[in-house]
C-alpha cells in the first residue's frame, strides 16, 4: 500500500468537523493535526469526535509534523494568508469556498499554487453533489435533447452555527450572495459556461447581502438562480433545481420525499435512481475523495480548481455589482 496521505486540518468549526468525519471514512488517509486557536474547546471536540491527532493553536506549531496536505476550513476572510503560507511550504491545499472575498486575493492564491507546483482545490461541493452530477451528465450526453431552461434555488433560515457568528458579519462573509448563492453560480459555470451578461436584484441588511436573484443571459438557455438566508430561523434548508429539456424535465428538491424526479414528454413523473457509486454519499464526501485520489495518483485536480473558483467569485461579485447599480452587466 502507498504511504498514507497525511493531512493537517485548519479550523474545527462546522465545516472542519464535517471534513474530519469524511477523512475518517477514506482509506489511506491520516489526519495528523488539527489547528484552531480555541485550543481547549477544540481539544474536547476532537476527542468527542473519536480522533486521536494533536491539536495546535497555530499552523506554525504544526508545521514540523510530516504532512503533505493542508485543509483550510476557516472564515472566508482568513483563507488567503494561510493558503499562501501552506503553498509556500510545499503543501497541497484544499480550501473551503468561497476562495476569498476579493478578486486580487483569489488570483494571488492561484498564482502561488502555480509557482509552487502544488494542487489547490476549492470546496465548491455542488459540482460533486449526486443530483447535480446527474444533471451535468444528461446535459452533456444530450439524452433528453437540448436544455431549454434552468432555475436553481438555495434557501435557508439565517445561519447561527459559525464561530463568533462570522457568517453574519458582512466584512468577513458578504452574506448569502457570496457564501450561499455562489454554489449555484459556480455550478452554472461548470454546466453551461460563462454567461454573456447578468442582471441581479438583491436585499441587504446588517449581515450583508441576505438575498439575491440573478438572471443569466445564455445563448439558447434561460437561466435564473436565487439564494437567500433571510428565512425564519427554523425554516430549515432547501436546495433545488428544475431543468427543462426538449424531451424531459429533471427536477430536484432536497426537501422532497423523492428528491430527484424525471418527467418525459409522454410519461409520468418518476424518481431517478442514482448510480451505486453516488448513492448514500454527499458532495462533501465525493469532493474530498476526489481530491485525495488526485494527490495519491499525482494527477492534477481538474474540477473545482483554484482558477475555476476565482471565476465563480468574479461572477458573483459581478452579480452584486449589478444589484448595487440596477444595471444589466455584460461579461467580456
Amino acid at each position: 500500500m502507498n504511504e498514507p496521505i497525511r493531512i493537517a486540518l485548519i479550523g474545527f468549526g462546522f465545516m472542519g468537523k464535517l471534513h474530519a468525519a469524511v477523512y475518517h471514512r477514506l482509506p489511506n488517509v491520516e489526519l495528523v493535526a488539527v489547528v484552531d486557536p480555541q485550543l481547549e474547546l477544540v481539544n474536547d471536540a476532537v476527542r468527542e469526535s473519536g480522533l486521536s491527532c494533536p491539536v495546535f493553536s497555530s499552523y506554525a506549531e504544526a508545521a514540523g509534523l510530516h504532512f503533505s496536505v493542508v485543509d483550510v476550513c476557516l472564515p472566508t476572510d482568513l483563507h488567503t494568508p494561510i493558503v499562501l503560507e501552506a503553498l509556500g511550504d510545499g503543501k497541497h491545499v484544499f480550501c473551503e469556498k468561497p476562495i476569498s472575498l476579493t478578486r486580487d486575493n483569489a488570483q494571488e492564491m492561484v498564482d502561488a499554487a502555480r509557482l509552487a507546483d502544488r494542487q489547490l482545490m476549492i470546496g465548491q461541493c455542488i459540482r460533486f453533489w449526486p443530483e447535480y452530477v446527474e444533471l451535468k451528465r444528461v446535459v452533456d450526453s444530450g439524452e433528453y435533447g437540448r436544455i431549454l431552461s434552468l432555475s436553481m434555488s438555495r434557501r435557508s433560515g439565517r445561519p447561527g452555527y459559525s464561530v463568533g457568528d462570522w457568517v453574519n458579519r458582512p466584512e468577513r462573509c458578504m452574506g448569502a450572495a457570496l457564501d450561499l448563492h455562489i454554489h449555484d453560480s459556480d455550478f452554472l459555470l461548470h454546466l453551461l459556461g460563462r454567461p454573456r451578461a447578468v442582471f441581479s436584484q438583491a436585499v441587504s441588511d446588517a449581515t450583508g447581502w441576505s438575498s439575491i436573484v440573478t438572471q443569466y443571459v445564455h445563448d439558447g438557455t434561460t437561466v435564473v438562480a436565487d439564494g437567500a438566508w433571510n428565512y425564519p430561523e427554523k425554516w430549515g434548508f432547501q436546495m433545488r433545481f428544475s431543468a427543462v429539456f426538449e424531451n424531459a424535465v429533471l427536477d430536484y428538491d432536497s426537501r422532497a420525499a423523492d428528491p430527484l424526479t424525471r418527467t418525459l414528454a409522454d410519461g409520468a413523473t418518476l424518481p431517478v435512481k442514482l448510480s451505486e457509486a453516488m448513492e448514500g454519499k454527499d458532495g462533501y464526501f465525493h469532493e474530498l475523495s476526489y481530491f485525495v485520489n488526485c494527490i495519491e495518483r499525482g494527477e492534477p485536480v481538474a474540477i473545482s480548481t483554484g482558477e475555476q473558483a476565482a471565476a465563480s467569485l468574479d461572477l458573483v461579485l459581478t452579480e452584486i455589482e449589478s444589484a448595487e447599480t440596477g444595471r444589466l452587466i455584460h461579461l467580456h
